[in-house]
């Protein structure tokens, strides 16, 4: 079986101060989207966006992903104790943050960010649609990093089995419970699948491909917004059935976890909006 690597989550330790693989990870994702963004302006792929523009849109996204990330996890996953504990939601170093949350957040973002500078909403989304799965990979990777966000209990001789000794307690309260378990447990550990690299393939990279290769194509305004959020919400509802369900939730109704019923909402809206895009006049087309 596989082991989990154990990296220092701290990259850089600079006396009392350390730089962790975690935030350089979201420093990636910052970046690759400025990377990325430029080149599509540097070859009007869509017309009309100058850098001055993408500086302001991370800037905005930044905001977003932050403020929404938080409030998501918050609300979406913990809100009998942070109305408990009000305070506690100012202690992002403490973690917790949710990908939907911060979803709604940017969207908040780019709807003010498209009131303010008069471009239309879909224009703004199907333009940095592309950008964003190479920062979620980002994500992923930091979460295999720190051995967060483990997957599933399988089976040892799965060539894709992996121990995670941060789940250890998890496991042996695993084995308490499931007493059959226990021929599977090797130092303490029981094999589980690692789903941030899953995540890190399907949402990240392979989601990446279909939207960069789809949108440097002239497409109808809100196809590349459709596009992304039926193969995000259906990539994510997949690999879910991998990712172990947070413990303090567990999973919900017809056995899918919280975020597989938040990834329903973002299937159907994709699929919808891809398809009202595709049937709507040439005129609505996006500046490509």
């Amino acid at each position: 079986m596989l082991v989990h690597p154990q990296f220092n989550p701290i990259a850089i330790q600079l006396g009392p101060f350390g730089i962790h693989w975690y935030g350089i990870m979201y420093l990636l994702g910052f970046a690759l989207f400025l990377i990325l963004g430029r080149w599509r302006i540097a070859h009007s792929n869509p017309p009309g966006w100058h850098k001055g523009e993408l500086d302001d849109l991370l800037f905005y996204g930044v905001l977003g992903v932050i403020l929404g990330g938080r409030l998501g996890y918050v609300f979406f996953y913990k809100p009998e104790f942070y109305m408990a504990n009000p305070l506690a939601i100012f202690k992002l170093w403490e973690g917790g943050m949710a990908f939907h949350g911060g979803f709604i957040g940017v969207l908040l973002a780019m709807w003010f960010f498209a009131r303010k500078t008069g471009r239309r909403f879909f224009e703004v989304t199907d333009f940095i649609a592309p950008l964003v799965p190479l920062g979620l990979a980002a994500g992923r990777m930091g979460n295999f990093i720190n051995g967060e966000l483990w997957g599933r209990i399988t089976a040892p001789e799965n060539f894709w089995a992996m121990l995670f000794p941060q789940a250890r307690n998890a496991d042996l309260h695993a084995v308490n419970t499931h007493p059959e378990l226990l021929n599977w447990l090797h130092n303490e550990s029981l094999p589980r699948h690692p789903s941030q690299l899953y995540q890190f393939a399907l949402e990240g990279v392979l989601l990446f491909l279909i939207l960069w290769f789809y949108s440097r194509k002239p497409r109808q305004t809100g196809q590349v917004s459709g596009l992304f959020l039926l193969g995000y919400g259906l990539f994510r509802f997949i690999a879910e059935f991998a990712r172990e369900p947070d413990d303090f939730l567990g999973l919900l109704q017809w056995s899918l976890s919280m975020g597989q019923w938040l990834s329903l909402p973002m299937i159907l809206l994709g699929a919808h909006l891809f398809w009202w895009s595709s049937r709507q006049a040439p005129k609505r087309a996006s500046r490509y």
